[in-house]
C-alpha cells in the first residue's frame, strides 16, 4: 500500500507479523519491489523459513566467539581454534555483519590467507569459518552460508618425503639412548608422537607380538605433560609388533622402568594422579615434554639429511607407505593407523597405491579389449 506520510521517495510500505509475533514493516520506492518483497516474506512465513533481516547484523567476530564458547573441544584443540580465529578470521572479516558476507568475500579472504598459511593449515582454518557460518544458518541468523563453491589451494602430497630404511636406522642411532626406540615404534608401528610417549610397559605384549594404543601423552601450555585419550575413538587400537621394534623395546627396557607420577585425564570425569610405567622419559625421569623432544629431534633430523620441516610424524607416513607397497588394503592401513574412516586414509595416501592405475587399465581392457579385437568382433558379427 502507498504511504502518504512519506510523500515522495519510499512511498510503498509492506507490513507483516514475523514469526515471533512482532509487527514489522519496510518501505520501497517502487510498487513492484514492494510486491515482490511482500510475496517472499509471506511465502517464507508460510513455509516456516522466515529469517529476520536484523538477525544477521551480528558481527563475524562476535558470532565466532559465541560459536567457539559452545564447542566441546579438548583443551589443545580449543587453543588452536582460538588462535585461528584471533589471527586469521577476525582481522580479515571479523568486523563485517554476518548477513553482509558473500561467497566472493570468503573467496577473497581465502586468497589473502593463502599468502601466509600452508594449504593444509588454511583448510583447517577455513573449516572453522565454515562451521561458524553453518551455526548462523542453524540459528536462523542467515538463510544460507557464504561458504559455498569456495576454491581452496591444492595440497601437493607428492612432495612428501619418505625416508629410506638406512635413514630410519640412522635416526635411531643418533637419538639419545633413552629415546632411540621411539624411532622404531613410530616407523614400525605407525604411532603418533603422543601415543609413543604415552606408551606404558603394560601396553606391550611381547608374547603376542602386539602393542595396545589406549592413551597419549598430551602437552598444554602452563601444565606439565599428562595422559589423555587418543586423538579419536578409532585411535584406540592394537598394533602388530614387528621383530625389529620388539628388539629395540626389549633393549630399551632392559635397564628397568621405574614408575613416574603423572596426571591421568583419560577419563575426564575422574581425573587422577597416578604412578605410570612410561616406556620413554626425559633425562630427569619425568614424562617427555614436546618442546624438549623437539630440541633433541631437530639436530638429529638435520644430520640425517631430511628437510627442515620434516617432523617425527614423517615416520608414521613411512609406516603407512611400507604397508601400502607391501599390498595392504585401504581398510588394513586405516585400522593400523587408527584413522576414523577409510576416506581419511585414501585422501592421505591414495597416490601411494602404485598399482591402482595399472589395475584400472586392466579392468577396462578386460571389458572392452583392444581396438583390433573390437574390430575383429564387429567383422565376425557382420
Amino acid at each position: 500500500m502507498p504511504s502518504r506520510k512519506h510523500g515522495r521517495g519510499k512511498r510503498w510500505r509492506v507490513r507483516w507479523v514475523d514469526n515471533h509475533g512482532s509487527a514489522r514493516e519496510r518501505h520501497f520506492e517502487r510498487k513492484a519491489d514492494a510486491d515482490r518483497y511482500d510475496a517472499n516474506v509471506r511465502a517464507d512465513l508460510s513455509r516456516g523459513q522466515y529469517i529476520d533481516d536484523r538477525a544477521g547484523r551480528v558481527t563475524v567476530a562476535d558470532l565466532a566467539e559465541r560459536w567457539r564458547a559452545d564447542q566441546l573441544h579438548i583443551p589443545s584443540t580449543a587453543i588452536r581454534v582460538e588462535h585461528a580465529i584471533r589471527l586469521h578470521i577476525v582481522p580479515g572479516i571479523g568486523q563485517m555483519q554476518v548477513g553482509q558476507v558473500r561467497p566472493s568475500k570468503v573467496q577473497a579472504w581465502v586468497k589473502d590467507r593463502a599468502q601466509v598459511l600452508a594449504p593444509t593449515t588454511l583448510r583447517v582454518v577455513y573449516g572453522y569459518l565454515n562451521a561458524i557460518f553453518a551455526s548462523a544458518v542453524r540459528d536462523r541468523l542467515i538463510a544460507s552460508s557464504p561458504c559455498v563453491d569456495i576454491r581452496l589451494p591444492g595440497i601437493d602430497r607428492d612432495k612428501r618425503v619418505i625416508p629410506t630404511p638406512e635413514q630410519v636406522h640412522r635416526l635411531a642411532e643418533l637419538m639419545p639412548p633413552r629415546l632411540a626406540a621411539t624411532v622404531y615404534v613410530a616407523a614400525g608401528c605407525g604411532l603418533r608422537l603422543g601415543e609413543v610417549l604415552g606408551l606404558e610397559v603394560g601396553d606391550i605384549d611381547f608374547d603376542a607380538a602386539e602393542l595396545t594404543v589406549r592413551q597419549q601423552l598430551k602437552m598444554h601450555k602452563g601444565r606439565p605433560p599428562y595422559l589423555g585419550r587418543p586423538k579419536t575413538k578409532t585411535s584406540t587400537r592394537n598394533v602388530e609388533l614387528p621383530d625389529v621394534v620388539a628388539t629395540a623395546l626389549r633393549e630399551h627396557l632392559a635397564e628397568g622402568c621405574a614408575p613416574v607420577e603423572v596426571d591421568d585425564d583419560t577419563d575426564p570425569r575422574r581425573p587422577n594422579r597416578r604412578p605410570a610405567e612410561l616406556v620413554f622419559r626425559a633425562a630427569s625421569g619425568e614424562p617427555v615434554n614436546a618442546s624438549t623432544f623437539s630440541r633433541t629431534w631437530t639436530p638429529v633430523r638435520t644430520k640425517v639429511g631430511l628437510p627442515p620441516r620434516w617432523g617425527f610424524h614423517g615416520l608414521r607416513h613411512y609406516y603407512a607407505t611400507l604397508l601400502i607397497h607391501a599390498g595392504a588394503s585401504v581398510k588394513t592401513v586405516q585400522l593400523a593407523l587408527g584413522h576414523s574412516t577409510p576416506t581419511i586414509t585414501l585422501n592421505e595416501y591414495v597416490h601411494e597405491w602404485p598399482d591402482v592405475l595399472d589395475r584400472t587399465r586392466a579392468l577396462v581392457d578386460g571389458a572392452l579389449g583392444t581396438r583390433e579385437t573390437a574390430a575383429t568382433s564387429a567383422g565376425s558379427r557382420a
